[in-house]
């Protein structure tokens, strides 16, 4: 392969219709395979490029044509590669980023010394104070013997980090030098409005002192802002890397370590994954204290509910349609939804006796929205590239239903991971606390609903009853129904779903209540609160299954109330992406600690 001709360029002169040269040149340097930077400016142009020798001499040949450009001296090196990536044509207020006005390349710079004359006075031994006017990061690739560092990240700080100089450095002979000489056509003429009195700028800059002079007096490499990362005397590629992460300059030695990966990390910037997750983490708290605080439903607002019609539904009436799906509201308050104009579809209003279709989606708009408070103190326990699992406090609904819409984990955490739909593979009731496993994406959550299905997940949930069992170790192998019964309850049904629960002692009370861990083989609705209840040993708390066998009218607990005493503590199954066995622990809730 030929080589790949690099060239370094610019002139201050006065430059008008930017837009035209902009679209000029770039088809230019398309048609020639250029690839680079090109500069535009009221104040002139700067570029660099990389191409083949006969695309690099067409397109000077071209730009010199304009005789204001005639004279552009050019800095050429060689590489065996592109070292850009594509081909760039800028429009911009200044060559280089400066911001002070009044200094001004066309009118004034300072006095220029060419490398070789440079070179002599060195050679000679002259007291010349060599100033490097780039950045820390450049000057530490390498820099002129004894030179001194403006200490800078950006060119903009320049004339702040000038006027900290020694006031003795402004009887000086001071030589200014950059890369390839920009920066010091601002550096010098800043110089010498703050008062120092003999600035020179090295011509060409430092390529330049390369090309004509070599390495002598000079030590390290000069950093380029290309792939090629540094060039040493020869203006030769070097084994110097840079680090696209923190931008750290990196050492051959460097890029040995374990702990640089291309495009990831370096040894300067390297976190573990106990650290990089713990960043996540504080990250994610912050986001959700925000969403959280106030609670995003407390406050009037005009909440859109979502209703899609369903198969079985199709060609119904749409008061029908909806008296069958929610049976809890009657045809009456169903009919005063229409009458308030509070149905939609297509964002045109709904009336009762029109025909639905499978698939639409109706809007039910219910204004001046006010939602129960809850517990939005979510936790996240572990996040990576497929998994999201939390410690969802009590009560919280897991999703949009009945009274709660942003009062919902599915909703909170929506807000926090905007650019990630979270699907949730598992459910708790909104009065249990506990471990929440979401997905990133819903292949990794269909692997995991999958372990659901066939059993394999393991859970274990800590919970605390009135009465005391007979034994230690006891289970309960009673159907539930199918279908939720008054209130939306679940119930112990001999023609319900196959369900098993194991529960085991943990602390027997003095007061006839009892600590215990249970572990649901089956995953019905309200399994282990059935399964107790059934059993006369029902949750401390709870508003459903009551202590008098009796059942409650209060499906969700408000945060004042008492607590429902069942916690989510552990899951355990393989995860999405690796297949191996993972277990997710919440810490127990004060209740439990007994």
């Amino acid at each position: 392969m030929d080589a790949i001709v690099n060239i370094a360029v610019y002139k201050f002169v006065p430059l008008d219709d930017l837009s035209g040269r902009r679209d000029t040149l770039l088809a230019l340097c398309k048609r020639l395979s250029l690839k680079g930077t090109i500069l535009l400016t009221p104040e002139g142009i700067n570029f660099f490029l990389a191409g083949s020798r006969n695309a690099i001499d067409e397109f000077l040949s071209q730009i010199r044509s304009e005789p204001a450009l005639a004279d552009l001296e050019v800095k050429e090196s060689y590489s065996d590669y592109q070292p850009f990536s594509r081909m760039l044509v800028k429009i911009k207020k200044e060559i280089i980023a400066f911001g002070v006005e009044g200094i001004d390349p066309l009118r004034k710079t300072s006095p220029r010394v060419s490398a070789s004359e440079l070179k002599r006075w060195l050679d000679e031994g002259r007291p010349v104070t060599m100033l490097d006017v780039r950045n820390d990061m450049e000057f530490k690739v390498g820099t002129f013997e004894n030179a001194i560092a403006i200490g800078v990240d950006d060119f903009r700080d320049f004339p702040q980090a000038v006027s900290e100089l020694p006031d003795e450095m402004k009887d000086q002979v001071i030589v200014t030098f950059c890369t390839g000489g920009v920066r010091c056509e601002k550096a010098g003429p800043q110089m010498e409005r703050q008062g120092f009195q003999h600035v020179y700028q090295l011509d060409g800059g430092i390529l330049k002192y390369f090309e004509e002079c070599g390495g002598e007096h000079y030590n390290g490499e000069c950093f380029v802002f290309d792939k090629r990362v540094s060039l040493d005397s020869h203006l030769c590629e070097t084994d110097t890397a840079q680090c696209y992460v923190c931008q750290a300059i990196l050492s051959p030695e460097q890029c040995l370590s374990p702990e640089y990966v291309a495009g990831t990390s370096c040894p300067q910037c390297y976190k573990s994954p106990e650290q990089r997750l713990e960043e996540t983490l504080s990250r994610r708290h912050a986001a959700i204290r925000d969403v959280t605080t106030p609670l995003p439903g407390c406050k009037p607002y005009e909440n859109v509910r979502p209703i899609y019609v369903t198969g079985r539904c199709d060609g119904h009436q749409a008061i029908d349609f909806l008296c069958a799906l929610y049976i809890r509201m009657t045809r009456e308050q169903w009919l005063d939804v229409f009458d308030r104009n509070q149905l939609h579809c297509d964002g045109r209003r709904m009336t009762p006796d029109e025909i639905v279709r499978a698939g639409q989606r109706l809007d039910h708009i219910i204004p001046e929205t006010v939602e129960p408070a809850v517990n939005g103190d979510i936790q996240i326990l572990h996040e990576d590239d497929a998994l999201v699992v939390v410690n969802k406090p009590a009560p919280l609904p897991m999703h949009p239903c009945g009274r709660y819409n942003r009062h919902s984990l599915s909703w909170m955490l929506g807000e926090v991971y905007q650019r990630i739909k979270l699907r949730i593979v598992h459910r708790l009731d909104a009065n249990t606390s506990g471990v929440v496993v979401l997905c990133k994406t819903s292949k990794f959550a269909a692997k995991v609903q999958r372990q659901f299905e066939r059993g394999e997940v393991e859970k274990v949930y800590v919970a605390w009853i009135y009465g005391q069992p007979d034994a230690d170790h006891f289970s309960s192998t009673k159907p539930i129904s199918s279908q939720p019964g008054h209130a939306g309850v679940r119930l112990l049904d001999p023609m319900g779903l196959a369900a098993r629960t194991d529960f085991c002692v943990l602390e027997r009370c003095s007061d006839n209540t009892t600590l215990i861990e249970a572990c649901p083989r089956t995953g019905r609705t309200n399994q282990i609160r059935v399964h107790l209840w059934g059993l006369g040993l029902p949750v401390l708390g709870d508003p459903m299954y009551l202590r008098d066998g009796n059942i409650g009218s209060t499906q969700t607990l408000s945060v004042d109330d008492t607590p429902l005493c069942l916690h989510a503590k552990s899951i355990s199954f393989k995860h999405p992406a690796t297949d191996q066995q993972v277990i997710y622990e919440a810490s127990i809730p004060v209740w439990a600690k007994i």
